[in-house]
This record gives C-alpha cells, structure tokens and sequence, in this order.
C-alpha cells in the first residue's frame, strides 16, 4: 500500500475524517493558491487579459488528463453538476413519450435537470431501482451487476439519455458504464455521466466508457473548493449552446480593448459554455493546484491507497454484522455499511461522534469515504466503535 499522504492536508491529528465523499479538507497547496488568488484581488494593478484565461487553461488540461480525454478543449468550466446537467438539458431534443434513464436514489443535481427537460417536451423519466426489495442479510453482497443488468434492460428505442453516476453515491455501488455506453449507443441514446464521487480517486477511462457527457463537482474527490466544477462534453454536442451569453464564451474575447466590437460568433471549443464568472481568481487557481496534485501523484496510487482502506473496513463491518457490497461491484473509495436492525443507529452516531470519526449517513447506509490522509489508525478506530455498537446490541 502507499504511504499515506496526510502530510499534504490539514486535518488535526486526533481527527479520523473519514468523509471525503462529502467535502475533500483542502490539500495545503490548494490553501496557499486561494491565498493567493485574494492576494491578487486585494491589490489588482497587476492583472492583465491573460490572467482571465490561463487558469482555466490550467484546470482544462488537468482534468482531461485525469479521465483519458486527449483534447482539454472540450472541458466547460462550471460551478455544479446541475449547472452542467442544465446545459446538456437545454441542448437535448425530447420527442413526446422518449425516456430519460435514470437510477433509484441517485444525487438530486443528476435527477431534477432531466425531470424539468421531460415535463417540458412530456417525455418521462425512468427511475430504475436497485434489485432488492427487502433489507439486505448481514455479510458480503453482490447486487451492483444486477442494478447494472435492470439499467441495461430499461434501455430501449424510446430513450433518448441515460444519466448515470459513476459510483452511487449513498454507497459506492459501481455502474457497469462501458455496456451502459454501448447500451445507449445502440439505441441512439445519449449517456451522461456524474462522476462526481469516483473522478481523482478511482479510475476513469473516457475512451473505454465514451459517454457524451461527464460532469463533475470539485469539492470532494477533486480535493477543490466548493462552488467549481468541470464538464467533459463529446462530440454529440459539439454544436452545444450556452447557459448564459457571456462576454468571455465570445470570439476574440482576450481583446479587452475591442471588447465593445459585439461580436455573435461563439468560441469554437467548450469554452463557449463556460459559466459567467468561471476565471475566478481564487476559485480557479485553487481548483487547477488540486487537479495538478492529484496528476502529480497519479490516480493509480491514490485509488489503491484508497482500495486498501476500503477493504479493510468492509471486512471488519461484514464480520460484525454488516452488510457490505462485494469490492469488485463498488468504487474503490466508498464503502456503504448496511448496519444490523438491532443496532441503534442514535447511539450509534454518539458513539462516532465522541471518538471525532466523521462518516456520512445516506439512505441505508453508513457512507465511509477515506482518502490519501487516512491510516489504518483512523480505520481501526471506526472498526473499534462499530464493535463497541455490535457488543452492546
């Protein structure tokens, strides 16, 4: 396993965060970027027409190499998943009775953009659940290719888009996204994807999975800050239109000077979709030095930092009860805990809450999310409350 990193962030050392799922704590040179960029802002006299692009060129970059997409041109700065969600919307046609595929419980900013887009053109969204009607035995499961088979099957010659996550978020439960893809491209469909949750931290492979569309946010496992985010649009929309008519997504727009010589022509790459106000010259900055870090060093050693951690945890939690997917059928950074009907899930949280572990509940699930700075000391800690709750109950 990989040393751990924690050196890099800022976390206390009695502190057991393990919830990068919910908010990533900043990496230090993430910290020193944002100081920065409102030390530029305090004293502006030295900010020039580049400044307003060069960082997002940066973030560009960093983000298409993250996911195997070999031209950074068609990476949209945005400030949410919705905002990108919204855009692919407003540029997808929805003929009366086609469908938007969607999965059962997946994060709301990859649900309301297509149920708005389906009310207006009276399509539908199809909400595909996972394959279990009844709470799940205690030990190992192995439901994520299952949920995959019913989403594949929902997909017919009425869909018009498939929105998927990439990992779910409640647990980590992984879309098969490559038969998904092809799935989609059989029938014509568009597929969308939210990777919001796996994106820096477990493999992605945009050339294997060719989806139309991947978005992301930039506050949990793209260790950025909140409020930036990243949209990887294909060639099906290519010929996208923006959000906002913003002065920057103009041709010619890095000519302050000719700035009033209105110009209708839009850039030619993605840039053209970007949200007003995207060159932040604190978020931006911050959000190109957590990409660049994370390229630094490399997805591969992260996600098997990651794995490691994970795979202990769903070991300890299945041998005391719990009911944990298979590690093949999740991600390798999120492991979703199905805690025993006996155990009281108040003192429960009590009990995390005194020994400063920090975990997320979602839906069913307790959502364990470790990163880079965690050690088998913030794991065995999690392990040893657990034990304590399966003792008591």
């Amino acid at each position: 396993m990989p040393p751990c990193d924690s050196s890099a962030f800022s976390l206390p050392d009695e502190l057991h965060y393990l919830n990068a799922s919910f908010m990533s704590p900043l990496p230090r040179v993430v910290q020193e970027a944002g100081r920065r960029g409102l030390g530029r802002e305090s004293v502006p006299t030295d900010l020039g027409a580049e400044d307003f692009f060069d960082d997002s060129d940066r973030v560009r970059a960093a983000f298409a190499a993250l996911i195997g997409a070999d031209d950074a041109s068609r990476v949209a700065l945005v400030p949410a998943v919705s905002y990108g969600a919204a855009l692919v919307a407003r540029n997808t046609e929805l003929e009366p009775g086609q469908t938007v595929v969607v999965a059962g419980g997946q994060f709301p900013s990859h649900v309301y953009p297509w149920r708005a887009l389906a009310g207006r053109s009276r399509g539908e969204v199809l909400t595909v659940d996972p394959p279990r009607a009844a709470p799940p035995a205690a030990g190992r499961r192995s439901s994520a290719g299952a949920w995959s088979g019913r989403i594949l099957e929902a997909i017919d010659e009425r869909t018009a888009l498939v929105a998927l996550p990439h990992a779910h978020w409640s647990d980590g439960t992984l879309f098969d996204l490559v038969a998904v893809g092809e799935r989609a491209r059989e029938v014509g469909a568009a597929l969308v994807v939210d990777g919001t949750q796996t994106v820096g931290a477990h493999p992605f492979d945009v050339e294997a999975i060719r989806p139309d569309a991947v978005l992301c946010s930039g506050y949990k496992w793209l260790l950025g800050p909140y409020g930036s985010g990243v949209a990887w649009l294909g060639p099906r929309f290519d010929a996208a239109r923006p959000l906002e008519e913003s002065w920057m997504g103009r041709e010619g727009s890095e000519d302050f000077a000719g700035l009033v010589a209105y110009r209708d022509e839009y850039r030619a790459d993605a840039s053209r979709l970007d949200a007003g106000g995207h060159a932040s010259f604190i978020l931006t900055p911050m959000l190109a030095a957590a990409l660049e870090l994370l390229l630094e060093w490399g997805i591969d050693v992260v996600a098997e930092r990651c794995a490691g951690l994970t795979a202990r945890i769903a070991e300890g939690a299945a041998a005391l009860g719990c009911s944990v997917e298979e590690d093949a059928g999740r991600c390798v950074n999120i492991v979703g805990l199905g805690l025993p009907p006996s155990w009281d899930g108040g003192r429960l949280q009590d009990r995390l809450a005194s020994a400063r572990i920090h975990v997320s509940r979602r839906g069913e699930a307790l959502r364990v999310s470790p990163h880079v700075y965690n050690d088998a000391g913030d794991v065995e800690a999690l392990l040893g409350v657990l034990e304590a709750e399966e003792a008591t109950a």
